[in-house]
C-alpha cells in the first residue's frame, strides 16, 4: 500500500524532472569545443609559467583572444603549431627568447648597510632601494631563482644569477620579480634594437663607445676562447669588426678604469684579433636574421652608416636596397682611408659577408638625378634612410686657391682609392691637423713626395689620432706648426710654385677648449711646393635634396647637416631617416655605424608601430657616479704592443698594411688585464707581478 508521503515524494520528483527537462531546452549552456581541443594539445604541466592558473585557463585564454598560439612557455613550436591549427591560424617559428642577466657586480659590489630582514630582493629594495652601492646591480638574494619554475636560474659563484639557456622557457617570471631590472627576456631582434639606458649595467667603456658595444662581455668571451660568441656580441651592435678593428681611434680606451692603474685595456686590439680569427679561419660565422617580411626599405649611400642600416634592417626581417653613387661600397672606408691602414681586400671580404645576408645594391645611382624620394615611394619603398656622408670640402678662401696642383685631401685620397693618376708632384704641402690631413700626408710619402704638414696650432692641439701623428713622424713627414696659409703662389701657367703662410701664436681658448691661433703681423713666409692638399673640414652636400624650384621637404641645421630627431633620427618627413656624417657632420666610422643601427631600429618601429619611440632614460652622457680615478688593489700588468708588419724604412715604399694583430697568447694576457667593470665595481684581486694563467681568464659564462 502506497502511503501519502511516498506519493508526495514521487510527485516532487516528477515535477523536478519536468522542470529540468524544460530548462535543458531553454537554458542550454554552450561550451566551445575548441577549449578542450586546445587544452589537449598543451603540455599539461599546469606550471603557471604562461600567466594563467593551469592549462585549462590557458586554453580558455586562447579562445577568448587573451593569449596567442605561443601561450605555452614550455611546449615550444610544436605545441604552438597545433594550437594555431585548431584556431585556424598560420604559425611561423619565433626566434629564441631567453632570460639575459645584465649584471657583472655581485659580491664585488660594495654594501652601504647591513640588511637583516626577509631574504628577498623585493623586500630589500623597499628599504632605500637596497644595500648595494651600485644602484642598478643585482641585490643577490635570489628571488629570481625562487620564481623560476623550470630550474633555469641559479646564483652563480660571483653572487649574481646565471641562466641555463637550455632550460630557460622565457616565461618572464624572473624578470617580473627582479626589482632592479637586472634580468631581461629578449631574443636577437630585441638585443639589436636595444639602446643603452641609464639603468643598464654600463661599464665606462660601454658608455663611451659610439657603437654601444658590450665591451666587457666580448672581452669575457674572448678570455674563454669563445671567439664566435664574442663576434656575435660585437655584431649585435656593429656589422664591421674587421674594419673597425683597424681604423677605430678607440675612444672607449680613454675612459678605461685600468688607465688609472697603468694603461688602458687594448680593447680595439682584442676586437681586431677576434675579427681576424674569423677571416683567417676560412669560413664565415652564421649571422641570424629574422624571416623576410617582404617590406622594402631604400638605403641611400653605401658608406659605413648605410651599410650598417641595411645590415640591421635585414637582420630584423626587411628587404633593404642600397643605392650607391660609386662603383663599390664602403664610402670613406674605401675612398678616404688608405690601403696601409685598411686593405681593400679585407674591406671587400667584410662587405661581401654583409651582402650575402640578402641585401641588394644598385651602383652608380645618383640621388636627385637617377631617383628621388617620390620615385622611391612609387617603387614600393616604405621607408628611406639617407646616409650620403659629408663629401663637400671646406675651402681656404685665400688667393690662388684655384691654381693647378691645389686640391682637397679627400679628392686626392679618392683618386688613390680608385687607383687613378693623382698628378702628385715632388714637394707637397698638406694643410690641416685631422686624420684626413695625416692620411693625405702619409699617402703622399708613399708616392715619393717630400711632405710638409702645415697646422695653425701646435702638435698638442691636433685632432688627429695620436698613433697617426706618431706614424707620420716615423715616416719623415715634416710638421710646420703655428702656421696658417695666406696665399697660393703660382707661375705664368697657373701652376703652384709656393705656399705663403703667416706665423701664429696661441691666444685664449675658443669654444672647442683649444687656444685660439692669432696671426703675427709681418711674419709672412714662403715655402716651396708643387702640390697643395687642403684638409680643413668637410660638410654634407645637400643640394640633391632640392627640386628644380629650389624647394626642399627636409630641414637643414645651422651646421648645414640634415636635421633629425637626435634619438630616433627621423626627419621632417616621417618615412625618411638619416644618420652618419650627413647628420653629425664629419665624425668617426664607429659613430656612423652606431647611427646606422639606431636608424634601422627607428625604421623598424615606424613600420611596425607607426612611429619610432625611445626612453627618457637613454644614456646620452657619461654617468657621473661611475667615473672615478681612485682604483685601488689592482696590480701592475704591461699592455700588449700592436705589432708592425713592416719596418719604418720599408713601409713608405708601398701601401702594404702597417699594423698586424696581436697573437692569441697576447690576446689572452690582454683580456686578463680587464677589470670586468660594472657601474661601480671591478676586480680587485690582481697582484703585482702575477703571471696571467688560464685560470685567471676563465670565468663562469
Amino acid at each position: 500500500m502506497i502511503t501519502a508521503s511516498v506519493l508526495v515524494l514521487l510527485g516532487i520528483g516528477f515535477t523536478a524532472a519536468v522542470i529540468l527537462a524544460v530548462a535543458s531546452k531553454l537554458l542550454y549552456v554552450y561550451e566551445d569545443p575548441r577549449i578542450s581541443q586546445v587544452e589537449n594539445v598543451l603540455a599539461g604541466a599546469n606550471c603557471g609559467g604562461c600567466g594563467f592558473p593551469g592549462c585549462a585557463a590557458a586554453a580558455q585564454g586562447v579562445i577568448d583572444g587573451k593569449a596567442g598560439a605561443t601561450v605555452c612557455v614550455i611546449g615550444g613550436d610544436e605545441v604552438a603549431t597545433n594550437v594555431a591549427a585548431i584556431m585556424g591560424l598560420e604559425f611561423s617559428s619565433m626566434e629564441k627568447q631567453i632570460a639575459f642577466v645584465d649584471c657583472t657586480g655581485g659580491t664585488r659590489a660594495e654594501e652601504t648597510y647591513e640588511y637583516d630582514g626577509v631574504k628577498d630582493c623585493r623586500a630589500q629594495s623597499l628599504l632605500y632601494n637596497g644595500n648595494k652601492m651600485c644602484p642598478e646591480g643585482c641585490l643577490g638574494y635570489g628571488t629570481c631563482v625562487t620564481a623560476c619554475q623550470f630550474g633555469a636560474i641559479e646564483m652563480g659563484p660571483d653572487g649574481y644569477p646565471v641562466v641555463d639557456p637550455e632550460l630557460c622557457t622565457a616565461c618572464g617570471g624572473c624578470a617580473q620579480v627582479c626589482p632592479r631590472g637586472v634580468i631581461t627576456i629578449w631574443g636577437t631582434s630585441a638585443r639589436i634594437a636595444h639602446l643603452n639606458l641609464e639603468t643598464d649595467c654600463l661599464a665606462p667603456c660601454r658608455q663611451r663607445c659610439p657603437g654601444q658595444i658590450n665591451i666587457p662581455r666580448y672581452i669575457e668571451q674572448v678570455s674563454r676562447k669563445d671567439y664566435a660568441g664574442a663576434l656575435e656580441t660585437i655584431r649585435e651592435r656593429i656589422p664591421m669588426p674587421l674594419s673597425i678593428g683597424r681604423v677605430c681611434p678607440h675612444p672607449c680606451e680613454g675612459v678605461c678604469r685600468r688607465m688609472h692603474v697603468d694603461e688602458s685595456i687594448g680593447i680595439n686590439m682584442i676586437k681586431r684579433f677576434v675579427a681576424d680569427w674569423e677571416m683567417n679561419s676560412g669560413q664565415r660565422l652564421p649571422i641570424p636574421c629574422s624571416p623576410s617580411n617582404g617590406r622594402k626599405v631604400a638605403v641611400i649611400g653605401g658608406g659605413p652608416a648605410g651599410i650598417s642600416c641595411a645590415y640591421f634592417l635585414r637582420r630584423l626581417g626587411y628587404s633593404p636596397t642600397i643605392f650607391e653613387s660609386m662603383p663599390k661600397l664602403g664610402g670613406q672606408l674605401r675612398y678616404g682611408i688608405p690601403e696601409y691602414r685598411l686593405p681593400k681586400a679585407v674591406l671587400d671580404w667584410e662587405i661581401q659577408g654583409i651582402l650575402d645576408l640578402g641585401i641588394d645594391v644598385e651602383y652608380e645611382k645618383y640621388f636627385g638625378k637617377d631617383f628621388t624620394l617620390d620615385s622611391l615611394k612609387e617603387d614600393g619603398y616604405e621607408a628611406v634612410f639617407l646616409g650620403i656622408g659629408a663629401w663637400m670640402n671646406m675651402t681656404l678662401r685665400i688667393d690662388g686657391e684655384e691654381s693647378i696642383g691645389c686640391e682637397t685631401g679627400t679628392e686626392f685620397l679618392t683618386k688613390v682609392g680608385l687607383g687613378v693618376d693623382t698628378g702628385i708632384g715632388k714637394k707637397v704641402v698638406v694643410i690641416g691637423g685631422g686624420n684626413t690631413a695625416i692620411d693625405a700626408a702619409r699617402s703622399s710619402v708613399r708616392l715619393g713626395a717630400h711632405v710638409t704638414l702645415m697646422y695653425r696650432r701646435t702638435r698638442d692641439e691636433m685632432p688627429a689620432n695620436l698613433e697617426e701623428i706618431i706614424g707620420a713622424e716615423e715616416e719623415n713627414v715634416n710638421y710646420l706648426f703655428l702656421a696658417a696659409p695666406s696665399r697660393v703662389v703660382s707661375d705664368d701657367n697657373g701652376k703652384v710654385t709656393h705656399m705663403e703662410y703667416i706665423k701664429m701664436a696661441l691666444g685664449e681658448p675658443d669654444d672647442s677648449g683649444r687656444r685660439r691661433p692669432v696671426p703675427i703681423e709681418g711674419s709672412e713666409t714662403l715655402i716651396e711646393a708643387d702640390t697643395i692638399y687642403t684638409a680643413i673640414g668637410q660638410k654634407p652636400e645637400l643640394s640633391c635634396l632640392y627640386d628644380d624650384t629650389g624647394n626642399c621637404q627636409l630641414n637643414e641645421t645651422k651646421w648645414r647637416t640634415l636635421d633629425a630627431h637626435p634619438d630616433t633620427l627621423q626627419t621632417a618627413l616621417p618615412h625618411v631617416f638619416t644618420g652618419g656624417d650627413m647628420h653629425t657632420g664629419p665624425s668617426l666610422v664607429i659613430t656612423a655605424l652606431g647611427e646606422g643601427r639606431k636608424a634601422a631600429r627607428s625604421i623598424h618601429q615606424y613600420l611596425t608601430d607607426g612611429e619610432p619611440h625611445y626612453s627618457s632614460k637613454l644614456q646620452r652622457e657619461m654617468i657621473p657616479y661611475t667615473i672615478f680615478t681612485d682604483v685601488p688593489d689592482v696590480g701592475i700588468r704591461a699592455k700588449a704592443k700592436m705589432p708592425h708588419l713592416i719596418e719604418c724604412d720599408e713601409r713608405t715604399c708601398s701601401f702594404e698594411e702597417i699594423e698586424g694583430a696581436i697573437s692569441e697568447t697576447e690576446t689572452k694576457e690582454e683580456t686578463c688585464r680587464c677589470l670586468r667593470c660594472g657601474l661601480t665595481c671591478y676586480n680587485r684581486d690582481m697582484v703585482e707581478g702575477q703571471e696571467c694563467t688560464a685560470e685567471d681568464c676563465v670565468k663562469t659564462p
